[in-house]
Parts: C-alpha cells; sequence; structure tokens
C-alpha cells in the first residue's frame, strides 16, 4: 500500500512526463509552498513554456474528483486567489487539478469554471493565457467500474425506485424500504449520487433527506451503461396459433395460474403505455425464475425457437428486479423506466419506440 505522498508524486511525476512528451513543451515542478492560516494553499507549482509562451499551474492533487469535490475544489482556489492574485513573475497563474480519476461531469464543471485537469486515463485541459490544450480520453478503468456498479444488481433498484419517485425528498430508510434493499445499499448508493451531482440533500443525521435532481441524467447513464455491459441473456421461444395479443392474454393466465411473477415488457409493453407501432409481432416478459416459471411455458405449449420465436423470456432471479410493475388491464406492465431501457437495447424501431415512451409516459 502507497502512502497519499508517494501517490501524489507518482501522479505529478506522470503529469510532468505527459507534458513534456507533447510538441514544443517544456515543464518543471517548482518545489511546493504552503501558506499559514485558515485557508489552505497548493500542493504544488509547474513552470510551463509552449513555444515561447510561459505559464504557471498552481496545482491541487486529488484522489479522486466527482461534482461535488469539483465544486469544492473550485471554492478552495477562489479563497486562494483572493490572498494570491499573482505569481512572484507577476503572471496570474492558471488553477489546475491533477488526480487519479475525474468524472465527466466534474470534467465539465471544471471547463466551465476554465480551471484546467490532468487525470491518469490521460485526459488533460489547459486554458492559459495563450496556451490552450484539451485532450479528452475516456476515464480510468478504476472509475468507469465504480460509475458501473451503481447500475447492477441491488444498487440498481434503489436507482428505479429514485426515478420512479423523482419528485419526492427521501431519507435513507424510506429509499430502503421502497428499493427492497438494506439501509447499508440504500445509504452507499445515495452518498454516490450526492458526489456525482445527480441528488441534492437537505437536513443532516437521521433526517438528511435526497432529492433526485437529475432525473434524466441518471436514466442517459443508466442506458449507456447497459449498452456497454454483458448482453442480457434471452430465451425464446415459439407458442402456436396465437397472436401477440392473444399471446399477451395466455401467457397472463398461466402465470397466474402457476403463481408465477412476471412484467410485459419491449414493445408489447410500451404500445400499452404509449402508442406508437402499427403492429408487434413479438411478446417479451421478464420472468422468475423457478418451478412456476416452468409450468407456464409448458401450459403455453412453447417449443425453443430462435428464427419464428414469437415469446422471448428475460429471467428474473429476485422480485426487486421486477420493481414498479403496473397492472394494466388484468396484465402485469414493466414499470416504463424499465421498458425504456430494455428499448434501448432493442433492436429494429425499438429505440425509436423508445424516444416516444420517453417523451409521452415519462417526461423527463
Amino acid at each position: 500500500m502507497l502512502y497519499p505522498d508517494v501517490m501524489n508524486q507518482r501522479l505529478l511525476d506522470q503529469f510532468l512526463a505527459m507534458l513534456n512528451q507533447l510538441p514544443e513543451v517544456q515543464a518543471r515542478l517548482d518545489p511546493p509552498i504552503h501558506f499559514d492560516g485558515p485557508v489552505r494553499g497548493h500542493d504544488a507549482l509547474v513552470e510551463l513554456r509552449v513555444n515561447g509562451k510561459t505559464a504557471t499551474l498552481l496545482i491541487d492533487v486529488k484522489k479522486v474528483l466527482y461534482p461535488r469535490d469539483a465544486r469544492q475544489a473550485l471554492w478552495q482556489f477562489q479563497e486562494f486567489s483572493r490572498r494570491c492574485l499573482q505569481s512572484s513573475e507577476g503572471r496570474k497563474p492558471v488553477s489546475f487539478l491533477v488526480a487519479q480519476s475525474i468524472s465527466p461531469g466534474a470534467r465539465a464543471l471544471l471547463r466551465d469554471e476554465r480551471v484546467g485537469y490532468y487525470d491518469s486515463g490521460g485526459s488533460l485541459f489547459l486554458p492559459a493565457p495563450d496556451i490552450y490544450v484539451f485532450l479528452d480520453k475516456p476515464p480510468p478503468k478504476n472509475l468507469s467500474k465504480s460509475i458501473r456498479s451503481l447500475f447492477l444488481g441491488r444498487r440498481a433498484q434503489v436507482l428505479h425506485m429514485l426515478l420512479m419517485r423523482h419528485g419526492e425528498w427521501l431519507g435513507v430508510k424510506e429509499t430502503a424500504a421502497q428499493a427492497r434493499v438494506s439501509s447499508a445499499t440504500a445509504s452507499q448508493v445515495l452518498a454516490r449520487l450526492e458526489r456525482l451531482d445527480w441528488v441534492v440533500s437537505r437536513g443532516r443525521g437521521p433526517t438528511k433527506e435526497r432529492h433526485l435532481r437529475k432525473p434524466g441524467a441518471l436514466l442517459d447513464e443508466w442506458a449507456k451503461q447497459l449498452a456497454v455491459l454483458r448482453p442480457i441473456a434471452l430465451r425464446r421461444y415459439f407458442v402456436p396459433s396465437l397472436g401477440a395479443e392473444g399471446l399477451i392474454q395466455k401467457f397472463s393466465e398461466a402465470c397466474t395460474a402457476n403463481r408465477a411473477e412476471y412484467a410485459i415488457t419491449h414493445e408489447a409493453a410500451g404500445q400499452q403505455y404509449a402508442p406508437y407501432l402499427s403492429a408487434v409481432s413479438q411478446v417479451r416478459c421478464r420472468l422468475m425464475l423457478g418451478a412456476p416459471a416452468d409450468g407456464v411455458l409448458a401450459a403455453l405449449n412453447a417449443r425453443i425457437g430462435d428464427e419464428e420465436a414469437n415469446l422471448v423470456v428475460i429471467d428474473v432471479k429476485s422480485s426487486g428486479e421486477l420493481l414498479f410493475r403496473d397492472l394494466v388491464d388484468g396484465i402485469w406492465l414493466a414499470s416504463p423506466v424499465q421498458v425504456y431501457l430494455d428499448l434501448m437495447l432493442g433492436e429494429g424501431r425499438a429505440q425509436e419506440m423508445a424516444k416516444h415512451l420517453r417523451q409521452e409516459r415519462i417526461e423527463f
């Protein structure tokens, strides 16, 4: 395990090495200067020369930067600027953050505020006077994995709940109960979403509540993450002598008779929430694994068939994956949020239908 000061030094060395590899660029690290008083100084100074132009980078080193962390760093830079407006050579230094990883939202915020940054993935933003460098690379793998983990398993249930209740202020216990997860899981997810600037909070301690301030951004990110995850396993069946509407009815009756939990999704559900297609040729559903599901397929006389499949089953391992399903005319439909996400992974006109559903029913 490396001590923080060793890790910071390695990160600064990596940053300097990258700068010096750029054409017509020379960069050197000055000893750090620390200021007395309540306002902290900076971690390092870098003197930069680019094709005859010079700049001083006032550097603060962080481990990970999310939007909330970036806002705090901006405040610290502003406070420091009030005390030291110019460097010893009369040039105004450029506020600059060096971190192992910087989230996309934090990067955008820093660019808007004209604060430079570098992360270990190779992203670089340098907005100095007469010098401008912008290299945008994918986030480092550790950050990508950290964000992606929010959209998996029980953590995803918390996200689902927040999207369905996006207009409400919710505490940890209420969030956990509605999402069917532990209080620890709910608390961890809410804290991470707050760092990502997707939720805001009010109150403190046991009375602290959060509110989803950017439901659209969260839904966009969820769809983006699903697109790069391992494809969902699908089981394809052919049920003879039934059109889509008849199949939905027959499937629902078989699930009720066998006490199987299910939810219709994709185009068949989208048509119920916000009609868009002239006809649906295939029924896709989420079905709880187990003996009841086997009984449903047997009752329908369903046989495996990829080419002629009119029934596609997405296996469900826990009831949490069926959160917020809606009973419409005796048929259980997956929630509009779940239907949207499923459609975004579909083929054909599925993504067109997803956008229509979002506009007409989800509305964010």
